[in-house]
């Protein structure tokens, strides 16, 4: 197989699909990879590397998608990509449909396979290709929360950690899952006072062993989320309905009474935000105000720390993309249930009930276009 790695073209987004070891896999494995030209230079993976992992070098995106077999990226497809995909190609990357009906419309008028990084699956019910993106994003939502609280940022002058005779900021992080975790772990290290709220009280119980009174664990309701919310100098949403768009638990009518100059980071804005008032920003202009309250809206947090988030991409997708690369897709995905998991769009179907719940699409089971 022909495996195509294209140059992300999203603003400030430098990662890539596949790192120069990753092409040594492929290679080894008997297939063929082409990359971009200066795809991965801007991390400081060149094209010598590349080359002598056994890659070739191509000058335009359309050389990639005209003759790949499988096209492997990190963010999802712009119109102009989703244009040039073929009946048959397969795309790999994250797509983050629900919210997206533009890119829905084209992936389903393509003919692709395309399989989606964040709703692959493993054998505990996890989503092992999103959850080193998540522990970035978690880690990274603190760090860039922290900075916009600054006054010459626009924030309320606060110091997340305090000092010796000033109380540290207060940090409420929505959802305990692998953003929610990650998050906590850096803002308890920065010295915060942590708050986490979750609607399973499971998962608070293993919260509270894991970093026992270090954190505050709520049981999501709506009156908690309006009331610590208000107290909040910083609020991380990193609620996630896999593959679904994520539900709107601060609304526009709670920021009056959260403090002025105090920052809401929304690290689920790829399925639509878990805010109201979120929209897409981008590390060029990642944030806007909404009745004084700071947003930081950016669609690939990730994208900041880009050489760390590939290489721990990487480690997550390359057995799933080797498996496709060996078997050819329909087998890979008949053999593999949580590989199929991942399957978005099939041959001009919606093959995840999310989306075709959010977007109104007809819903064709995975199992049943691939038998088809």
């Amino acid at each position: 197989m022909l495996i195509g790695v294209p140059r992300e073209i999203k603003t400030h987004e430098y990662r890539i699909g596949l790192t120069p070891a990753a092409v040594k896999e492929f290679v080894a494995g008997g297939h063929g990879v082409i990359v971009e030209n200066d795809g991965g230079k801007a991390i400081g993976f060149d094209n010598s590397q590349y080359i002598a992992a056994g890659a070739g070098i191509v000058d335009t995106p359309e050389e990639i998608f005209a003759t790949a077999d499988m096209i492997v990226k990190v963010k999802e497809p712009q119109p102009d990509e989703c244009r040039m995909l073929r009946e048959g190609q397969i795309l790999y990357t994250y797509l983050h449909l629900a919210p997206d009906p533009e890119q829905t419309k084209l992936l389903v008028a393509s003919g692709a396979t395309c399989i989606a990084y964040e709703t692959v699956s493993d054998a505990a019910g996890a989503l092992p290709l999103l959850a080193p993106m998540s522990e970035v994003a978690g880690r990274m939502s603190v760090q860039a929360g922290a900075h916009h609280l600054e006054k010459a940022q626009g924030g309320a002058g606060i110091l997340i950690g305090g000092v010796p005779g000033v109380p540290p900021g207060k940090v409420m992080v929505l959802g305990g899952g692998v953003v929610g975790t990650n998050a906590a772990k850096i803002a308890i290290g920065m010295g915060a006072y942590v708050t986490i709220l979750d609607c399973s009280l499971k998962r608070l119980r293993e919260l509270d062993d894991l970093f026992g009174n270090r954190v505050e664990t709520v049981y999501s309701t709506a009156d908690a989320i309006e009331r610590y919310s208000a107290a909040a100098d910083l609020v991380i949403g990193g609620v996630l309905v896999p593959g679904a768009a994520s539900p709107k638990l601060i609304r526009k009518a709670h920021l009056a009474n959260m403090k002025k100059g105090s920052v809401i980071v929304d690290v689920a804005i790829d399925q639509g935000g878990c805010f109201e008032t979120s929209r897409p920003t981008t590390h060029q202009q990642p944030t806007f105000v909404v009745d004084g309250v700071i947003h930081y809206c950016v669609t690939n947090i990730p994208g900041a720390v880009a050489r760390t988030a590939t290489m721990a991409l990487n480690n997550a997708t390359l057995p799933f993309g080797l498996e496709l690369a060996n078997k050819g897709a329909r087998a890979a995905l008949l053999e593999d249930r949580h590989l199929q998991n991942g399957l978005n769009v099939y041959h001009g179907k919606v093959t995840y009930r999310a989306v075709s719940d959010a977007l109104g699409y007809s819903y064709t089971p995975a199992e049943q276009a691939l038998a088809a």
